[in-house]
């Protein structure tokens, strides 16, 4: 029997956004509220390759570019690096296990490590 996860309530999705959205808490104070469950507390390699090559992908297909001052760099890849790097990107990392269980993280947490 496959267990599934609980589903979070609109007041705890709420809570979330605010937490991510809220200008005046710092960065480092917003790391400590929000706990991350399931794997490294940093991007994997694998994260990190997977959502640049989703973004370049976008980009190739004429999204428009997040970074202020546009690059004369006309490869797609490297653009998405760039945003990646400026923390640009409003991805959300859903990082599953075996048992059905999940959980959703904002990029902007797993960017704290480097990668």
């Amino acid at each position: 029997m496959v267990k599934k996860s609980k589903k979070k309530t609109k007041k705890e999705i709420k809570s979330e956004e605010e937490l991510i959205e809220e200008p005046s808490i710092p960065l480092e104070e917003k790391r400590k509220k929000f706990k991350i469950e399931i794997g490294p507390s940093h991007l994997t390699k694998y994260e990190r390759a997977r959502i640049i090559g989703a973004r370049a992908l976008q980009i190739s297909m004429s999204a428009p570019i997040l970074l202020d001052e546009i690059p004369d760099i006309k490869d797609p890849i490297q653009i998405a690096e760039m945003e990646l790097e400026n923390r640009l990107l409003p991805i959300t990392i859903r990082r599953k296990l075996p048992d059905g269980k999940f959980e959703d993280i904002p990029l902007i947490y797993l960017l704290n490590h480097g990668y």
